[in-house]
């Protein structure tokens, strides 16, 4: 066929219909057994986008955008899969996708310039083009804690949750974790439980989403200016239109700062980060804003140690991944709620009742692990990935991940990747990222076809040069200041780079066009062999 496409989540549901509307045969490979990606594994509870509703959604089409209605204004998982089956269905595109398919390696065939992916089941199949769509945040890692495996009650991943319920009613649990996934879960879980001990190691900002069901009028107000609200989005930083406050931090006085990070709070959301214009480039303006959540905290919490163990101190607010809550911080005032600070006391092992610390043990029923992703390239190098003469992506990202754009890695031609590391991707509204780079590359393979090009990629200076880029936009900010999965620093042993591009979706954007006005700069195409010999 002419495409093959990994990953039948958002990017490659919407790859698909792009490839048909080109007229090119494909097909996507999916190893669960319906579409949805993220939203198909993640399934813990009060699992929640932090995007609001109205702006997480496909926008290639003004009818799906003006039919389809959000119960909220921060979508739970249940309705946002819902969502990913209704475009299946409503575009039928479930008569090309390969459930339960899990691919093990994808090769170049250079004498044939076609790939063939092996599956786990030893099937082949071929194509001249492969598009990885397999999500950043989707290959679940679990911690290795001496005695994980002997630990006699049930265990679960907040990334791999079953899909059957799970009924904590009565048991003592424990939460190893307290990233985005956790914050969400922890609350849920306090209220059924018998009796939850977390176990922190790293505290993170947290803000209250303010969740509520969908206002009609708001819901009115952006579907009368879709189309331009959606226009506006592609040209801001993050790729999400809420207010942006054009000032410095440092610029207006304490009370009016306070003031403004008041009504964020109150408004709730990660706009709370567009309170001011340097809130990540400027360390003393950052530290004004995590000096006033820390006191939000302090002010919830009502015992004084746990609110001083729930405090971030080691990096600038919104330098990891800023979360959005219902209720994080009150559940630590329920009388069933147990924080562990593991910087005190870390854990030393997992026995067959409980866990382990320097303090003793915690005898528990059920741990949940929070414990996060192999972000960004763990699913592409989860595969075997082999282009020209046989090298590997592992070997080419062996000191960290390259890549053109975050689109395509030198020496693997017709080999894509969509919201790939170098990309805004995980820094971004990911709806919006998405139908960029599906949209960049269904343009390129369109002027494949009218120039009668056999194979494209990468060049390695426009990768090199990429790459530079990319890191030194990022030593502009105060990013690299936390040691956060955007780095890669939750996986032992993996190199330590910031993998997503700050540059920002309207940058990116301009800068992609760009390169698409002139002829696709930076991409080396070869014609075919029946091209190249009538020239």
């Amino acid at each position: 066929m002419d495409a093959v496409i990994v990953g039948a989540g958002f990017a490659g549901l919407y790859m698909l219909h792009r490839l048909r509307g080109l007229g090119m045969t494909a097909t996507i490979l999916e190893a669960a057994d319906d579409v949805g990606g993220t939203w198909y594994w993640n399934r813990y509870p009060g699992a929640r986008c932090d995007v609001e509703s109205m702006q997480y959604s496909f926008s290639f089409d003004d009818a799906l955008q003006q039919d389809w209605r959000w119960s909220e204004r921060f979508a739970a998982q249940p309705e946002i899969l819902r969502y990913a089956r209704h475009v299946a269905d409503r575009f039928d595109l479930r008569r090309d996708i390969r459930f339960d398919t899990r691919v093990a390696s994808a090769t170049f065939d250079e004498t044939a310039a076609l790939w063939r992916l092996r599956t786990t089941a030893g099937e082949e199949v071929v194509a001249r083009h492969c598009i990885m769509a397999t999500g950043c945040l989707s290959a679940a890692r679990l911690p290795d804690i001496p005695g994980r495996e002997s630990f006699r009650g049930a265990t679960y991943h907040t990334g791999r949750w079953p899909h059957e319920p799970v009924d904590f009613t009565g048991l003592r649990v424990g939460v190893i974790g307290t990233g985005s996934s956790a914050i969400q879960a922890i609350p849920v879980i306090a209220e059924q439980s018998a009796h939850l001990t977390v176990f922190q190691r790293t505290p993170n900002f947290s803000i209250p989403s303010r969740n509520r069901a969908m206002d009609d009028d708001y819901e009115a107000s952006w579907k009368a200016r879709y189309a331009e609200r959606r226009r506006h989005a592609r040209t801001l930083r993050t790729g999400i239109d809420y207010p942006l406050n054009p000032l410095s931090a440092l610029e207006v006085d304490a009370a009016a700062r306070e003031r403004e990070y008041t009504a964020r709070w109150e408004r709730g959301g990660t706009a709370f980060m567009a309170s001011f214009s340097d809130l990540l480039t400027n360390q003393a303006a950052n530290d004004t804003a995590a000096d006033f959540v820390r006191r939000q905290i302090r002010a919830i919490v009502q015992d004084r140690a746990t609110a001083d163990a729930l405090c971030p101190t080691n990096h600038p607010i919104g330098t990891k991944r800023i979360c959005v809550d219902s209720g994080y911080y009150e559940t630590y005032n329920r009388r069933n709620v147990t924080l562990v600070d593991l910087r005190r006391t870390p854990i030393e092992a997992i026995t067959p009742d409980g866990v382990r610390t320097g303090e003793g043990e915690y005898a528990l029923d059920a741990i949940v692990f929070a414990t996060g992703f192999d972000a960004m390239t763990g699913a592409l190098l989860g595969m075997e990935i082999a282009g020209r003469d046989g090298a590997t992506l592992a070997r080419h990202w062996a000191a960290g991940p390259t890549a053109y754009l975050g689109l395509m890695a030198t020496g693997f031609p017709n080999l894509f990747m969509i919201t790939g590391p170098g990309s805004p991707s995980v820094l971004s509204n990911m709806m919006v990222s998405i139908e960029q780079h599906v949209d960049f590359v269904a343009d390129l393979l369109a002027h494949m076809q009218a120039s009668g090009a056999a194979t494209v990629e990468a060049d390695a200076a426009a990768e090199d040069a990429w790459v530079r880029h990319a890191g030194e936009v990022a030593q502009r900010t105060l990013y690299p200041h936390a040691n956060s999965w955007y780095m890669g620093v939750n996986i032992p042993g993996k190199p330590q780079v910031f993998m997503p591009y700050i540059g920002g979706v309207g940058t990116y954007r301009e800068i992609c066009d760009g390169i698409a006005a002139r002829g696709f700069e930076g991409f080396r195409f070869t014609p075919s062999a029946s091209r190249a010999a009538a020239e």
